[in-house]
């Protein structure tokens, strides 16, 4: 049975539970919600040895081939560029569609949150290398002492030869467990589900939000159907695009119902190797990468629901050197989140109404009840964004091993 089938089966029964279970049973819902904590930490749990045995002997293969460039460069321009076209997307989407206004409620004692940018760099060198392995949000300081094992061993290939081969055998092996893990989080997607559905629900009774959520499902479909298929069979030469998509659907469909970007990411590393053929050294260095700093997603819901908020609180347009401010400022928060892989888009859209002032500093508060609905698209697009984007590396690196989309997972 296709993985994403299993992921689906999973999901249609989550949505089944959450309409038989009692909810209004406090109970009940801190049962699920426990639940579901276990399922994410469950996830995650082979997520730092696979990434770190992987990104060893990929940057050492990459040097050795004289690939480390090459790789850098596509794989920050397709970032750079994935955020760009999202951004613009949903600054387009808002301004060209006038939304309802959602109703101002009082509320009292806001929580500031920040992103905490010196925070992050402080925590990328940590007091000892190996503190790194022990940080499994954050991924890019494991991944950065990695990389280094994996750049200063192609200085003596004879001396350093153990230590790659070992590397080499972790790598598979972790991979292999990490396959396991997927495999079971397909049973584990019903607690997601559950839990989502019940916030869901709850965000749809209110009644105010319909007309947010229906922007974000187009912009998606417009993106993720249209877009970047078009980019795929233009920058690839691939006539067939819309296999991509196809081989994405387990990817989008957890990272929608979890919010989580490292949850996804073992799946984006599996169904990018298995399904699309990209090879280990691409697969390896480039998920993590656009898992980390790919987060163009975040950019496109945020700019939406500030121009949002801005219309809710007043009757006037928002003046356009305004308007540019807060397009440039969520684009350049997007490759801040690393150390946010759940919940980005509410810290985000947080921090730009606290920076922009102008009364607008709880202005984030309006659309609250609407966050994991809110973070659950933009990580819907940041995964589909990641799994386009290592094709993309992959093809124009020549690592691509094409299966036919019947051998897909």
């Amino acid at each position: 049975m296709k993985v994403w089938i299993k992921f689906l089966i999973g999901a249609i029964a989550g949505i089944i539970i959450s309409y038989i279970l009692p909810v209004d049973n406090t109970s009940v819902t801190e049962a699920v919600s426990y639940a579901t904590e276990i399922v994410i930490r469950f996830g995650r749990y082979m997520l730092i040895p696979v990434v770190f045995f992987t990104t060893i002997i990929c940057f050492n293969r990459l040097r050795d081939n004289h690939l480390l460039l090459k790789t850098g460069l596509w794989t920050g321009a397709i970032i750079v560029g994935s955020a760009i076209i999202l951004t613009i997307v949903g600054i387009s989407s808002i301004l060209l569609v006038k939304l309802p206004r959602i109703p101002i409620t009082d509320v009292s004692n806001p929580e500031g949150v920040s992103i905490g940018v010196m925070d992050l760099l402080r925590s990328l060198f940590p007091v000892s290398a190996f503190d790194s392995l022990s940080n499994g949000v954050y991924l890019l300081p494991v991944f950065f002492f990695a990389c280094i094992i994996g750049c200063a061993s192609t200085a003596d290939p004879i001396l350093f030869k153990p230590v790659i081969q070992l590397s080499d055998s972790l790598s598979k092996l972790m991979y292999n467990i990490s396959v396991l893990f997927t495999e079971f989080l397909s049973f584990g997607m019903v607690a997601i589900l559950t839990a989502w559905m019940i916030q869901y629900r709850e965000v749809m009774a209110k009644g105010v939000y319909q007309p947010l959520i229906l922007m974000l499902l187009i912009d998606f479909v417009i993106v993720v159907a249209v877009i970047y298929p078009i980019i795929i069979r233009y920058l690839c030469h691939d006539p067939h695009p819309y296999r991509i998509l196809y081989a994405s659907i387990c990817s989008v469909l957890t990272a929608f119902f979890s919010g989580d970007a490292n949850l996804v990411l073992q799946l984006n590393m599996r169904h990018t190797k298995e399904s699309l053929g990209v090879r280990r050294r691409i697969n390896g260095v480039v998920n993590p990468l656009f898992s980390i700093f790919a987060r163009g997603g975040t950019a496109l819901v945020t700019t939406i629901g500030f121009i949002l908020i801005w219309r809710s609180y007043s009757t006037l347009s928002m003046p356009v050197a305004d308007i540019v401010k807060i397009t440039l400022t969520a684009f350049g928060i997007s490759f801040l989140l690393g150390g946010f892989p759940a919940g980005g888009a509410f810290i985000t859209l947080t921090v730009l109404c606290t920076t922009y002032g102008k009364g607008f500093e709880n202005g984030y508060l309006l659309l609250k009840p609407a966050a994991p609905i809110i973070c659950s698209f933009a990580t819907a697009f940041d995964a589909a964004t990641a799994i386009f984007g290592t094709y993309i590396v992959g093809v124009k690196t020549k690592h691509v091993e094409h299966h036919s989309i019947s051998h897909y997972i």
